[in-house]
């Protein structure tokens, strides 16, 4: 009955989402899809998360949306977050889910999936905070200045966003239940999120797939078409590695390294 009772829930936040302009109609649908595996399979606590992060992102993604307006030509999607948007940052998460209602008594399946949380949190809080940044970012790679909005550019502000939301996320988990060494936890899975919010820098920085606007002279993630109309070409990194993959990387990395700090460390 309770994984009846979560996806209805799913279903619901996924409608709403979409009356608010948060998802498309695919984001949607795919958010009905992998909430009601994380409700239905994790219960309240996996929910809780999901919804922290969804919420918190979401708020940000469009109380500064006219000051970030004139860097939309720079990200490869708008606010309104698509199937592909949602599987990449929900999709590990609800495969955890499923792994956890399959083997409930494996320790790391819980803090994988707060790492995971907080990776994705940590990365959506730095891209939203970070371009507000009057300081100009730098790639992370080799610490080159580069205009606001670029994949792999990062800032002090940024960073601490990043942190603050990884941050948010652990404070959360560690509640359930509470753990009598709840700072050391807590702290594993704010590390774990950040470290994959950096690892989602690195990859932006080097093989995330880049193109050139010719008509604007403007470095985009937006192919084949720039918001101009005019057509770009490949500029750098690989091109099936396109923000969507990083995000899922991002997400992967935070539940490996919470995960591995977790059983190592508690």
């Amino acid at each position: 009955m309770h994984i009846l009772i979560g996806f209805l829930l799913a279903i619901l936040i996924g409608v709403l989402a979409w009356r608010v302009g948060a998802l498309t109609r695919s984001g949607a649908l795919s958010a009905a899809l992998t909430g009601g595996l994380i409700f239905g399979f994790g219960g309240f606590p996996w929910a809780t998360l999901l919804l922290t992060f969804f919420i918190t992102s979401s708020v940000l993604s469009r109380a500064f949306a006219k000051q970030k307006a004139i860097l939309a030509e720079k990200f490869s999607k708008g606010n309104q977050r698509d199937w592909a948007q949602v599987l990449a940052n929900g999709g590990l998460g609800a495969l955890l889910a499923v792994i956890f209602f399959i083997i409930p008594q494996q320790v790391w399946i819980w803090p994988a999936f707060a790492g995971a949380m907080a990776a994705v949190n940590a990365d959506t809080w730095s891209t939203e905070l970070g371009v507000m940044s009057n300081i100009l970012p730098r790639l992370i790679t080799n610490g080159k200045t580069v205009e606001r909005g670029s994949s792999g550019g990062v800032t002090l502000t940024g960073t601490l966003a990043a942190l603050g939301g990884a941050a948010l996320v652990g404070i959360i988990a560690v509640s359930f239940p509470p753990y009598h060494d709840w700072l050391l936890r807590w702290g594993i899975i704010a590390l774990g999120g950040l470290i994959g919010s950096l690892f989602d820098s690195v990859l932006g920085a080097s093989v995330q797939a880049i193109y050139w606007c010719h008509t604007c002279n403007k470095e985009t993630e937006r192919h084949p078409l720039h918001t101009c109309g005019s057509p770009t070409d490949q500029l750098r990194g690989w091109r099936w590695m396109n923000n969507d993959v990083v995000n899922f990387a991002c997400s992967l990395v935070g539940a490996i390294v919470a995960a591995g700090l977790w059983v190592l460390f508690t």
